[in-house]
C-alpha cells in the first residue's frame, strides 16, 4: 500500500477561515478565529486522509515572488488585515506543539513550496493531498495528486475534489492548461491581471481549442469572437505576465527531509496548553492527556475530620493571607436541581504549602464551616474570594476593609470581558493550566490556590496600571454596597401589576382586531415574514426592502411608514403592548419572592465602561419614553411606614464633558445655573436667546447629549429628521460655540489610537481594540467609543461613590431607611417616613459632593408613595 502525505497551504486556510467565521478571541484580547478554522478544516482532513506524513507551507513575513520582474505588480495585493495577521505566528507555534512540520523559505511562495514537494512525493511512489482554498493549485493535481479545496458554508465545512480528471470534467481545460485558462481571464483574489474583455467563458473556449495562450497567440487571427483576436494582440505582454503569476514552481531548490513530516500523536501535553489558553473547549476531548502536572497538587489535602479542620482553620486566622471559595454538594444531585444543592464544603489556602479542600459530612457540619470561615474572614489580614458579593450568602463579613475580590480586580485589568472564571484568573496571572477534567477536590483546592496566589499579582498589574485606588476606594466598597442592595429588593404589589398586564392584553386585542380589519386578513403579527408580505405585497405599501429571509420589518423601516399609513402606527404600538406584558407585566411576576420583593442582582464586572447592570430581572430598563410604559413603576410600592426618595443627577455626562474638555463657555453656563440646551441653541442655531423655539431647544439638546456619545451627522440627521448636511452644520456650529469640547474630542481619540485605551478621571481603563482593526465600520464603532467611554465612565464612578457613601451613611446612623436601586444616574431611597428630612439631606449631600469638578453636581429629588410618583 502506498505510503501518503498531506500539504496544507498554511496562509490560504487561514485566510479562508478567518474570514468564513465570526471574530473570536480568548481573555487575552488575541484574535482567535483563524486559528480555531485552520484547525477544525485540519482535524476533519487527517481523519478522512489518515496520512503517513503531515507539511504546513506558508510564506515568509515579507513576501519575494517567483519572478522578481514582476514583484511590484504582484506586491498591490490587499495587506493582510491586523486580526489575521497576528494569529499567523500563534498557529505556527501550535502546529509545533503539535509535532507537525513547517517549512517556509524566503524567496519562495507557499504554492512554490507545495508544487514542488507534491512532483518529488509523487515520484517517489506516494499519494499526495494538497489542502488550499487557491484555485491556482489545481495546476499540480494528477493521477495521484489530489487538490482538496475546503469551503465554508452555514458553519461548516464542505470540501471539493480534484484529480486531473476532475479539473478536466469541471474546467473543461487539463491541470495545465488551467494555468493558460487563468493568464486569459485573470485572477482578481490572486492579483493576476489576465487579459481585459476576456471572460471565463471566452477564455475557456479558447484554450480548449488552442490549448496555449502562445498557440492562440499565433492564430490570432482566427480567434472568435473579434474582440477577443483584438484583446489578445493589444494586451499579449499582460497575458504573457499573467501565465509566468499563475505558473507555480515545481522544480524549486529547499532543503526538505521527509522523514521530519511523519505523523505522530499530534495530541500533545504542549499543545493541550495550547488549546486551553486559546479557549478552544470544545476541541480539548480529541486530547487523551491531563493538563501538564502542577508541583502545587503536592500540597493538596482533602479534609474530612473536624479536629484536622479546626487546626486549619487556626493557622488561617494569623496568616497574612487567606483565599477560600466555597462549593455546592453535587455528588447525589440531578444535574437539573445542582442549583438548589446544599454546600458541600470550602476550599482554602493561605500558603504555597497548604491548599486544603475541607468537606462537610462526618461531623463537619455546614453551618459550623461557614462559622468558622466568616470568624477567618474577620481575622485574617487579607481574605480572599473570587466574587465575594455571591459568597455573601454564605459567609458573613464583619469587617471590609481586609476583603480582596480577584473578579472584580480582573475585571479592571481587562474590561471588556463580560464573563469571569477562576480558570481565567489562573492562567492570566499564574500562568497555570488546570484540567477540567480533575476531581472536584482538586478543582476546588486549585480554585482557593488560584485565588490565594493570584491576590499580589493582581494588586502589582492595578498599581502598575495605577487602578489600585479605583479598586480600594470605590469597586471593593461597592461590592457591600450592591449586596446590600440586593438583600434589601424592592416591594412589589402582586395584584397591580397582574391588574396592569390584564389591561395590556386587552389593549392587545383591540389592536389585534384593528390590524386584520385595516389589512383584509388574520396574519401572525409577531412573524416578520408574514407581515412583511401583507404590507408590501398585498396591501403595496412603499419602503419595502426585501432580504434574504423575506421583507424588513424591523422598527427604522415602519417608523417612516407609521405617520401615513394608520396600520403601521397601529403595528407598532402593537409591539410596545406586547414588549410590555410579556418582559414587564408577566415577566416581572416570576421574580416575586415569598416577602413580596423582587431581588434584582446587580452586576459591576460586566460592562465596558464601568456602569453597573440588573438582571433576573432587569430593572435598570423599565420603559420611560411611553406613558404606558412609566405607569409600571406604579406596582413598585414603599413599605408601610415608609415612603421612596428618588434623586437623580441634572445632565451629569455633560457636566463632566464641561469639566473635562475645560471648555469655558459650557463650565460658564453651569456655574451661571442658565439653561444649558436653551443657550445651545441661540449659538447653533444664530437667534437671541429669549427667541429659541422649544423645537430648536429639543435639537440643541439632541445635539448636546448626541457629542457626548460621538454622534455623526449621519446618525443625528436620523434622530432629528433633517438633511445630512443640516446635521453637518448644527454639529460644525456646536464646535465652533464649544471649541474646549472639540479639542478635547480629539485628543482623547488620538491618546486612544496611541495607547489603546482611554481613562477616566480616577483613572479607569477601557482598552478600545477596534480602532486598530482594519475593518472601518469597526475603527469609525472605535472612535465613538474613544469620544464617549471617559464622559459615561466617568459618570458611572461618581454614582458608584455617591451610593457606597449613601449607604454608608445610612447603616452608620442606625437608620431603618435603606438604599433599594440604582438605574444609571438615579438612586432609589426607601426612607422610613421619620427619617425623610435626614435621608434627603444625606443624599443631597453624597450625590452632589462625589465629586469635585469645575461644574456643579446638581440632583432632582422627589418623593412618592410609589416609585411613579416619585419619578
Amino acid at each position: 500500500m502506498k505510503s501518503k502525505i498531506v500539504l496544507i497551504d498554511g496562509h490560504s486556510i487561514l485566510n479562508r477561515a478567518f474570514y468564513g467565521l465570526p471574530d473570536l478571541t480568548n481573555a487575552d484580547g488575541l484574535h482567535t478565529n483563524a486559528i480555531y478554522g485552520f484547525l477544525t478544516i485540519m482535524f476533519k482532513l487527517l481523519e478522512e486522509e489518515n496520512p503517513d506524513y503531515l507539511t504546513v507551507a506558508f510564506d515568509v513575513h515579507a513576501p519575494t515572488f517567483r519572478h522578481e520582474m514582476y514583484a511590484e505588480y504582484k506586491g498591490t495585493r490587499k495587506p493582510m488585515a491586523d486580526e489575521l495577521r497576528q494569529q499567523v505566528p500563534v498557529i505556527k507555534e501550535v502546529l509545533k506543539a503539535m509535532g507537525i512540520k513547517i517549512i517556509e523559505s524566503a524567496g519562495l511562495e507557499a504554492d512554490d513550496l507545495i508544487g514542488t514537494l507534491s512532483k518529488r512525493c509523487e515520484n517517489q511512489g506516494m499519494e499526495v493531498s494538497v489542502i488550499s482554498g487557491d484555485r491556482d493549485l489545481l495546476q499540480l493535481a494528477t493521477e495521484h495528486v489530489k487538490i482538496r479545496i475546503p469551503k465554508t458554508k452555514q458553519g461548516r465545512t464542505e470540501v471539493e475534489d480534484y484529480y486531473a480528471s476532475d479539473v478536466k470534467a469541471r474546467y473543461q481545460v487539463t491541470p495545465t492548461e488551467f494555468i493558460d485558462l487563468k493568464a486569459l481571464m485573470g485572477d482578481t483574489s490572486d492579483n493576476i491581471p489576465g487579459v481585459p474583455s476576456i471572460g471565463e467563458k471566452t477564455a475557456t473556449k479558447i484554450i480548449t481549442e488552442y490549448h496555449s495562450i502562445e498557440e492562440a497567440y499565433a492564430h490570432a487571427d482566427e480567434l472568435k469572437p473579434p474582440r477577443a483576436a483584438k484583446a489578445l494582440k493589444e494586451h499579449w505582454d499582460m497575458a504573457v505576465m499573467s501565465k509566468v503569476l499563475a505558473t507555480i514552481n515545481v522544480d524549486a531548490d529547499f532543503a526538505y527531509e521527509l522523514e521530519d513530516a511523519k505523523l505522530g500523536n499530534i495530541y500533545t501535553e504542549e499543545a493541550y496548553a495550547y488549546f486551553q489558553k486559546l479557549q478552544f473547549k470544545n476541541l480539548l476531548s480529541r486530547f487523551d492527556v491531563t493538563a501538564p502536572s502542577n508541583q502545587i497538587e503536592d500540597s493538596f489535602r482533602i479534609v474530612t475530620d473536624q479536629k484536622e479542620a479546626q487546626r486549619v482553620f487556626e493557622k488561617a486566622r494569623i496568616s497574612a493571607c487567606t483565599g477560600a471559595c466555597i462549593f455546592k454538594d453535587t455528588r447525589n444531585v440531578l444535574p437539573l436541581f445542582i442549583d438548589q444543592a446544599g454546600i458541600g464544603g470550602i476550599g482554602i489556602c493561605f500558603s504555597e504549602r497548604e491548599i486544603y479542600c475541607i468537606r462537610t459530612g462526618n461531623g463537619i457540619e455546614q453551618r459550623w464551616l461557614l462559622d468558622e470561615l466568616s470568624d477567618v474572614a474577620r481575622k485574617t489580614e487579607r481574605f480572599a474570594m473570587f466574587d465575594l458579593k455571591q459568597a455573601m450568602e454564605y459567609v458573613q463579613i464583619h469587617r471590609q476593609d481586609n476583603c480582596f475580590d480577584t473578579a472584580v480586580a480582573a475585571y479592571l485589568l481587562n474590561p471588556l470581558k463580560s464573563n469571569y472564571t477562576y480558570e481565567d484568573v489562573a492562567r492570566e496571572q499564574l500562568n497555570l493550566m488546570i484540567d477540567e477534567k480533575l476531581e472536584e477536590e482538586a478543582r476546588v483546592c486549585y480554585e482557593a490556590y488560584t485565588i490565594y496566589a493570584s491576590v499580589e499579582k493582581l494588586l502589582e498589574k492595578l498599581r502598575e496600571f495605577q487602578l489600585e485606588s479605583l479598586f480600594t476606594e470605590i469597586e471593593m466598597p461597592l461590592v457591600f454596597t450592591l449586596y446590600d442592595m440586593e438583600q434589601n429588593g424592592i416591594l412589589v404589589e402582586a395584584e397591580a401589576l397582574k391588574i396592569y398586564g390584564d389591561q395590556l392584553a386587552v389593549k392587545i386585542v383591540e389592536l389585534e382586531k384593528d390590524i386584520y380589519e385595516e389589512a383584509g386578513e388574520t396574519f401572525n403579527i409577531n412573524s416578520p415574514k408574514q407581515l412583511g408580505v401583507v404590507l408590501f405585497e398585498h396591501m403595496k405599501l412603499p419602503g419595502g426592502k426585501k432580504t434574504k429571509t423575506g421583507y424588513s420589518t424591523a422598527a427604522d423601516v415602519l417608523d417612516k411608514l407609521a405617520p401615513d399609513y394608520p396600520i403601521v402606527a397601529k403595528i407598532l404600538e402593537y409591539r410596545q403592548y406586547t414588549k410590555l406584558k410579556s418582559t414587564y407585566a408577566d415577566g416581572l411576576a416570576n421574580y416575586i419572592g415569598e416577602d413580596g420583593r423582587i431581588h434584582s442582582k446587580f452586576n459591576q464586572t460586566i460592562t465596558a465602561t464601568g456602569r453597573i447592570s440588573s438582571t433576573e430581572p432587569n430593572l435598570q430598563n423599565i420603559p420611560v419614553r411611553m406613558e404606558l410604559g412609566r405607569l409600571i413603576r406604579k406596582v413598585f410600592i414603599p413599605e408601610d411606614g415608609y415612603v421612596f426618595v428618588d434623586a437623580d443627577y441634572s445632565q451629569i455626562e455633560l457636566r463632566v464633558l464641561a469639566h473635562c474638555s475645560g471648555d469655558s463657555h459650557l463650565i460658564d453656563a453651569y456655574k451661571e445655573k442658565s439653561d444649558i440646551h436653551r443657550i445651545t441653541a441661540s449659538q447653533v442655531f444664530h437667534v437671541p436667546f429669549e427667541e429659541v423655539t422649544d423645537q430648536q431647544r429639543r435639537n440643541a439638546k439632541a445635539v448636546n447629549f448626541g457629542i457626548v456619545y460621538g454622534i455623526s451627522s449621519f446618525g443625528l440627521s436620523q434622530d432629528l429628521s433633517i438633511t445630512r448636511k443640516e446635521a453637518a452644520r448644527y454639529i460644525d456650529d456646536y464646535f465652533k460655540t464649544y471649541p474646549g469640547i472639540k479639542t478635547f474630542l480629539d485628543d482623547t481619540v488620538k491618546h486612544a489610537k496611541e495607547t489603546g485605551y482611554v481613562v477616566t478621571l480616577f483613572g479607569r481603563r477601557r482598552p478600545v481594540p477596534e480602532l486598530a482593526s482594519s475593518n472601518f465600520m469597526q475603527r469609525s464603532f472605535g472612535e465613538r467609543v474613544a469620544m464617549n467611554a471617559p464622559i459615561q465612565g466617568t459618570a458611572a464612578d461618581i454614582i458608584k461613590i455617591a451610593m457606597v457613601r449613601v449607604n454608608r451613611r445610612l447603616k452608620e446612623q442606625k437608620m431603618k431607611s435603606r438604599l433599594i436601586l440604582q438605574v444609571h444616574d438615579e438612586l432609589l431611597i426607601e426612607a422610613y417616613k421619620p427619617e425623610l428630612g435626614r435621608v434627603q439631606e444625606i443624599l443631597k449631600e453624597e450625590m452632589e459632593h462625589a465629586a469635585s469638578l469645575d461644574v456643579p453636581l446638581e440632583i432632582d429629588m422627589h418623593t412618592g408613595d410609589n416609585w411613579y410618583e416619585a419619578k
